[in-house]
């Protein structure tokens, strides 16, 4: 971080950088015991889960208005201004995280009933601790302004959305096996559809903490492996 000749200038920057710390945790924690509820069926840690949520939606207002208000008193430029802009950004996509794992915990409490297929269960538990790896990383990125490991989890991306490919496809043949499997195999889908798009947001974040970082946005484009948007499953062999 610049030096400035105004301390209470470095002190806000840092502060901001403390909020992205802090929700970067909550995020952590919420998206960790979403999974956990699901895998569990444990309909309490999912409210307990869900009401978190509210805590990361208030500490991203926070960086909001201080970022505004250093902006609109210091004026910034070059380094300092590419800090309080990733900042915001990194804030609305640590929130939209914590959206997502909120949705997955509501999952759990719709499913806690239902008896769920191990093998499905797997594959839900691979995609969940992948994406909460994305997501530490990212934060790690972050607060070490670290490009190199900005990168590492933009180039993984693609191996989140394999994960989710295959559990895609698994999920649908059980639906077309059998008609009673819809609605159990309908919410795990949204589940790991959610955890599929919280990677989308930490590869988001580690595309910001790039250009923090090196000033220039990386040059290739972001590797996508999710193909199914256009893809059918084969019906199961009669």
């Amino acid at each position: 971080m610049t030096e400035h000749t105004v301390v209470a200038y470095d002190e806000e920057l840092k502060t901001l950088d403390n909020k992205i710390a802090q929700m970067g945790g909550l995020a952590e924690q919420l998206l960790a015991r979403a999974i956990d509820a699901l895998q569990q069926r444990d309909p309490d840690l999912a409210a307990r889960t869900i009401e978190q949520d509210q805590h990361i939606d208030r500490l991203e207002q926070e960086v909001e208005d201080l970022a505004i208000d250093i902006i609109a008193r210091r004026q910034p430029v070059a380094l300092d201004l590419r800090q309080i802009m990733t900042a915001i950004r990194v804030a609305a996509n640590l929130e939209r995280i914590g959206d997502l794992s909120k949705n997955i915990a509501k999952r759990a409490t719709a499913t806690a009933e239902e008896s769920r297929p191990k093998q499905l269960m797997i594959g839900l538990q691979h995609i969940g601790s992948k994406a909460l790896e994305q997501l530490q990383m990212a934060l790690d990125a972050y607060s070490q302004r670290d490009a190199e490991k900005a990168l590492d989890v933009w180039a993984r991306d693609k191996d989140l959305d394999a994960i989710y490919n295959s559990i895609f496809r698994e999920l649908l043949t059980y639906m077309m096996e059998d008609p009673r499997n819809i609605g159990l195999c309908t919410h795990l889908l949204f589940g790991a559809k959610n955890l599929e798009r919280i990677g989308d947001h930490a590869t988001n974040m580690a595309e910001m903490i790039h250009f923090l970082v090196k000033g220039v946005p990386i040059a290739e484009e972001r590797p996508k492996g999710d193909t199914t948007s256009y893809t059918l499953p084969e019906p199961p062999a009669r």
